[in-house]
């Protein structure tokens, strides 16, 4: 491995190199860190704290690279043709060796140092993991070192550099599959031969990481007497909520499908490490429903989980984010740019445009927790009509997604007296589907969780927004703990030990959450169709979040019919313009329809992405992944 990590030895390197320096002649000439002692960055916890704390600089991060950032690499999204720079285009077309060279892309295998302070240099998935492994070997080889500390600090520190070694090569399984596990030091002076494992051959190393940190750090770093150092700034410090989390995740994704494949030749789920995963969760949430560390949003405060707007910089997520992105200029990063992509040139005159596709927006379904079969078509048993097609929806629609009629700016001022700017014009022919060419509302639909409703950038709703994602939050380890627990256990009404939640009890938990009737009886019959609700529950609460296109991979889908469409909407509307402004919500419509903008054409090397040339080429056991 050593061309592949000789980028990442390069920083340490020079570090080493200054603080074992010699004595110079003059004491003038020489560098204020050449009395650094070897040992010094390790000796007592303070020192190793701050040797740590660049890890946390090694969290990717998928909302602030380059300006605009492409994400959601699923069915959910639509980029405005023609736009070639976005990582989701090269993913539609197939095209993954991309993830190397696209400009706006979270991946990409360059400016990796996690010391600059380019916030457009960090977050690189690839070059930060891989740095991040070696930061962790090197602090967990000088665990000796650590004399002048107590017990508890050697914990924290032990802990915080086992989850991070486990977690970063975890983020490169979920692209690449499996890996050699780096555990130790690599020598820069030799060629190291080390052979590629299995997916679940790899999770399992990951795991035995991810269980040392979480017996050794803390619920909550506030209640240490080391933490009360930062009393109050201690909210992302990893602790051992986080470390369960991602190990019940570690487990489930090794347990899925694709993984399973890879590892097994078996295409189905593998039950054992689902069992696994189950009882990871139930632990978790155990440990979070009796100390409360973390807790489900109101529905109220939906909107916070996702951004803050005008609140001094304040981080979105509340109780409920458990693990955000790489928090490099939270308050700055989402303004001018970012926020612009999700309004039509009409509105905001900057940006590149995407847009939600329809096809995502019709797995919100109903308030009464029925899917919607077919969106031209009337189900009484559900209650929807294709001519009212946003009446009773599920909540989060109204929430996250801004549909026909809706207004969209705060005064009329600020656009001029035309309505169809100042309300959505979505409908067939309407402004926002018709004008600035490719930068259109192609699908019909505009996105709404990361930005308001009323948006228009003079009146200000473009700046002062901060918007984190959420690596993992609470909502979706119920989620997670209700796949698990229904396939290692085997049913939806199935409960890990000691934990008294069922699989069907912690969807319902979400969708309660959001005033959502919680999943029909008609998918509790079986797993398989439990599952068929499940997946669809996910698509809904964490839309837009990242998680698609790894969930579609997993269950290996991404190259089935209708996930590989990315559709739009047409309609006339019935109503007269002046009630639907009033109440876009009751509006008539004409004609629905779907009609397709895209299909992706993808086959079994889509599954996985390719390492780089460079990398397969330095010795034979480092094998690439199939088709590649």
């Amino acid at each position: 491995m050593k061309k592949l990590f000789k980028k990442i030895l390069v920083p340490l390197a020079i570090l080493l190199a200054t603080l074992t320096l010699s004595s110079c002649k003059k004491y003038l000439d020489r560098s204020p860190l050449a009395d650094i002692a070897e040992t010094d960055p390790y000796k007592n916890f303070r020192n190793f704290q701050g040797f740590t704390e660049e890890l946390y600089n090694c969290i990717p991060m998928l909302s602030g690279n380059e300006y605009h950032s492409s994400w959601n690499l699923g069915e959910e999204e639509f980029w405005q043709v023609g736009e070639t720079r976005v990582i989701a285009y090269a993913i539609d077309q197939g095209d993954y060796r991309a993830w190397e060279s696209a400009y706006y892309n979270f991946f990409k295998a360059d400016g990796g140092d996690p010391s600059n302070t380019d916030r457009f240099k960090k977050g690189r998935l690839w070059q930060l993991s891989w740095y991040g492994i070696r930061k962790a070997n090197v602090g967990l080889a000088n665990l000796d070192k650590l004399t002048d500390a107590t017990q508890e600090e050697k914990n924290l520190i032990a802990g915080q550099l086992y989850f991070f070694r486990g977690y970063f090569h975890f983020v490169l399984m979920e692209y690449w599959g499996g890996l050699p596990y780096i555990d130790q030091v690599l020598p820069t002076d030799q060629v190291i031969k080390l052979s590629r494992l299995n997916y679940q051959q790899t999770a399992d190393k990951v795991a035995e990481d991810l269980q040392k940190a979480a017996e050794l750090l803390p619920v909550d770093w506030d209640q240490t007497q080391a933490g009360k150092q930062t009393t109050g700034r201690n909210s992302q410090r990893i602790n051992r909520i986080m470390a369960l989390a991602f190990l019940g995740k570690n487990y489930l994704w090794a347990g899925s499908p694709l993984m399973n494949r890879e590892s097994t030749g078996s295409s189905d789920y593998n039950p054992g490490y689902c069992k696994k995963a189950a009882d990871v969760f139930a632990e978790a949430l155990n440990v979070i429903e009796s100390t409360k560390r973390y807790e489900l949003a109101s529905f109220s405060q939906y909107r916070e989980v996702f951004y803050t707007w005008n609140a001094g910089g304040k981080l979105p997520g509340l109780k409920e984010s458990i693990l955000l992105e790489n928090l490099t200029e939270a308050s700055g990063r989402w303004r001018y740019n970012q926020v612009n992509d999700y309004r039509p040139n009409t509105i905001n005159q900057t940006g590149i445009k995407v847009y939600p596709t329809a096809n995502y927006v019709n797995y919100y379904g109903m308030a009464n927790g029925l899917p919607i079969k077919d969106l031209a078509t009337k189900d009484p048993e559900s209650g929807y009509d294709p001519e009212y097609p946003w009446k009773n929806r599920d909540p989060r629609f109204y929430n996250d997604i801004l549909f026909d009629g809706e207004k969209t700016v705060v005064r009329a001022q600020s656009v001029g007296n035309n309505e169809y700017r100042q309300y959505a014009s979505l409908f067939t022919n309407g402004l926002f589907r018709t004008a600035d060419d490719n930068k259109k509302v192609w699908t019909g639909y505009l996105l709404a969780k990361y930005i308001s409703k009323l948006s228009n950038e003079f009146d200000g709703y473009r700046d002062n927004n901060t918007c984190v994602m959420s690596l993992m939050r609470l909502a979706d380890v119920y989620l997670l703990y209700a796949e698990a627990t229904a396939v290692g256990y085997g049913s939806p009404q199935s409960m890990a030990p000691g934990y008294n939640l069922s699989a069907a009890d912690a969807v319902n938990k979400i969708r309660n959450r959001a005033g959502v009737t919680g999943v029909a009886e008609k998918y509790l019959g079986s797993t398989a169709d439990f599952l068929q609700e499940l997946r669809r529950e996910r698509a809904v609460e964490l839309s837009f979040e990242g998680h698609r296109f790894n969930d579609l991979r997993r269950w290996l889908l991404l190259t089935q019919r209708p996930y590989t469409l990315k559709t739009a909407i047409e309609f006339d509307r019935a109503t007269p313009n002046a009630q639907v402004y009033a109440d876009p919500v009751n509006a008539k419509v004409r004609n629905l329809r779907e009609v397709v903008l895209f299909e992706r054409q993808l086959g079994d090397r889509h599954y996985w992405f390719p390492f780089r040339t460079q990398d397969v080429n330095m010795y034979k056991e480092f094998k690439q992944n199939p088709g590649w």
